[in-house]
């Protein structure tokens, strides 16, 4: 008999995706798509349970069809439907350890993969220039998303040494981007006018949602097939792209502001709502952030099929052109740039302190 799967976050596109490719997987012979609302899209021949993961419903979803394998792709930093970052948060933790105690008591859950994120490391002055899967954030997140998934990560570091005998898989991915990519970031890209932070011009890393479900195809397979697949795993394509290409790329003018006054232009946003321009994305578009992929090749031999270049060209091959052509853009940007560099002292050219 073939395994059974469970996905959460069926709802969102990213996760109806995922629901769909897992299907053509030979040794899957049924897939459960969860998800507290109904999905606007469809889900191919997968069953869909309509169950809220922060009530205790769902180990009864687990029991009733005999799963094997969990991938929780419920974890994220935007609401579905127009919700509230409380429920996004309650879902986010609340969730998870619903979710995590049902597969404690399942005797038939034998693999869980965890959609998680870099947000993890947190984005600070003096981290180092690369993030392994081992490095400690210099401060752990003070809230948001990024609380939500270092939460969710020690909730499931705890289900793991509870339940030895299920394989475990946490994947760390960088921003996601691509055609239909729903997330904070994305809405910061598809602003008319980017809001950037004066004297900065922070590394970013991409990874293309083709790529995030085929990892996350990998990773589910049964786990006599891919013991090497337990672990924490960083993804991300390959290189990085500084935010000044991603604008020149965009065609978009950015308006450099004040590093104290970006907290004031983020809440502007935040209640217009015209993005979630959040206290963590404002430390991101600051000091940027750089996760080390080794072990994504050498260990689940994974290669992504975009660079990060590549994913964001993609992206603005979808959304179309800006407001002013790419060359323009680039030489005001350039000019903004070096008026920066003379009024920002003790900077470095990378966004960074120097000491």
């Amino acid at each position: 008999m073939g395994k059974v799967v469970l996905v959460t976050g069926a709802a969102r596109r990213l996760g109806g995706r995922f629901v769909r490719g897992i299907q053509r997987d030979p040794a899957v012979e049924r897939v459960v798509a969860v998800d507290a609302v109904e999905p606007e899209h469809p889900l191919g021949r997968a069953e869909f349970v309509r169950a809220d993961l922060r009530r205790p419903s769902i180990g009864r979803v687990l029991a009733e069809h005999g799963v094997d394998t969990v991938v929780h792709m419920d974890v994220t930093g935007t609401a579905l439907g127009g919700g509230s970052r409380a429920g996004v948060k309650e879902t986010n933790v609340i969730g998870t350890m619903q979710l995590l105690g049902a597969c404690q008591k399942s005797p038939t859950v034998r693999r869980l993969v965890v959609k998680s994120s870099t947000t993890v490391y947190g984005a600070a002055p003096r981290d180092p220039a690369v993030f392994s899967e081992s490095t400690p954030p210099k401060s752990l997140p003070s809230g948001g998303f990024a609380k939500d998934v270092v939460e969710v990560e020690n909730y499931v570091r705890g289900f793991a040494r509870r339940r030895p005998d299920v394989a475990v898989c946490v994947l760390r991915f960088a921003n996601i981007l691509g055609p239909s990519a729903d997330s904070p970031l994305a809405g910061y890209f598809a602003l008319p006018v980017l809001p950037t932070v004066l004297g900065y011009d922070p590394r970013l890393q991409f990874v293309h949602e083709d790529d995030v479900v085929a990892v996350l195809r990998l990773v589910s397979r049964e786990p006599q097939r891919s013991a090497r697949g337990s672990g924490t795993f960083n993804i991300a394509g390959d290189g990085v792209v500084l935010l000044s290409q991603c604008a020149r790329r965009l065609g978009r003018p950015t308006v450099p502001v004040l590093l104290p006054a970006v907290n004031w232009v983020g809440s502007a946003l935040r209640t217009v709502g015209v993005t979630d321009f959040s206290p963590e994305q404002i430390r991101l578009l600051t000091h940027g952030r750089v996760a080390a992929t080794a072990l994504m090749r050498e260990t689940l031999g994974f290669a992504p099929a975009y660079s990060s270049l590549e994913t964001f060209l993609d992206y603005v091959r979808v959304r179309g052109p800006g407001l002013l052509p790419p060359e323009a853009v680039g030489r005001a940007v350039d000019g903004m740039a070096a008026v920066g560099g003379r009024l920002v002292r003790g900077r470095g050219p990378a966004g960074r302190e120097n000491t």
